[in-house]
């Protein structure tokens, strides 16, 4: 089986055409371009490179959320077309397993941080067991003291990835009393590759959606949103 995978849920935008047995082609981009500028350019020139024929493929995987709002928008809507221009399902991947994923065969928790800003970090907490990705605390918006007081409670060693560790690394070390370390870079941020090969495993399941049914999981209203209800509240207040 064959699957394309995309990643533009963070600050990374990654493409990807993963088989069971190999990574065919992977591309990632880290530095300041929006992925509306990067992300098709990216898929373009992985088909030049491999001559792929995209119809090939037996499904599109796509990190479905959380992370940024646009840059989720943009991952959906670009899967979405794909998958009705070529007639394939989609695979929704929630953002925070597809970055577990890059630790496979980790013996630690793993608890993959994304900025939410507000002093808050989007995560969950993961292990392998059995070769299988297993889901210890599924994906939440969280306060980083209260993601440390519950891993402190929990006693076991944790490997921290994502965007919000180099924001709230200092709170980690002066808040955590259990042994922890923190992922090196090649496997620190989203990684389309690790979509891909999760998709896989969501493909044998027979978990995939049509492309016209597939939405972003935001997990939290939008700035624009939050705005909008505390005019709301307050205009009400007032009345």
């Amino acid at each position: 089986m064959r699957v394309l995978a995309l990643d533009s849920s963070g600050l990374v935008a990654a493409v990807a055409i993963v088989e069971e047995e190999q990574t065919i082609a992977e591309y990632t981009i880290n530095y300041k371009k929006t992925h509306s500028q990067t992300l098709l350019p990216m898929l373009d020139e992985i088909v030049r490179m491999t001559e792929m024929d995209l119809t090939t493929v037996d499904a599109i995987a796509v990190a479905g959320g959380p992370g940024s709002f646009t840059g989720l928008r943009i991952g959906s809507a670009t899967a979405k077309g794909l998958g009705l221009a070529l007639n394939k399902p989609l695979i929704h991947i929630p953002t925070l397993e597809g970055m577990a994923y890059n630790l496979y065969g980790s013996t630690s928790v793993i608890c993959p941080m994304m900025d939410a800003r507000r002093n808050q970090v989007y995560t969950g907490l993961y292990q392998f067991s059995d070769g299988s990705l297993k889901v210890l605390e599924g994906q939440t918006a969280i306060a980083v003291e209260e993601l440390i007081e519950k891993l402190n409670e929990s006693g076991r060693e944790v490997i921290f990835l994502g965007d919000g560790v180099p924001v709230y690394a200092e709170k980690l070390r002066e808040g955590l009393s259990i042994p922890y370390t923190f992922a090196p870079a090649n496997m620190n941020r989203q990684r389309a590759a690790s979509v891909g090969l999760l998709g896989l495993e969501y493909l044998k399941a027979g978990k995939t959606e049509p492309a016209e049914a597939h939405q972003p999981n935001y997990l939290r209203p939008s700035q624009a949103e939050r705005e909008r209800a505390e005019r709301e509240r307050v205009k009400g207040q007032v009345i």
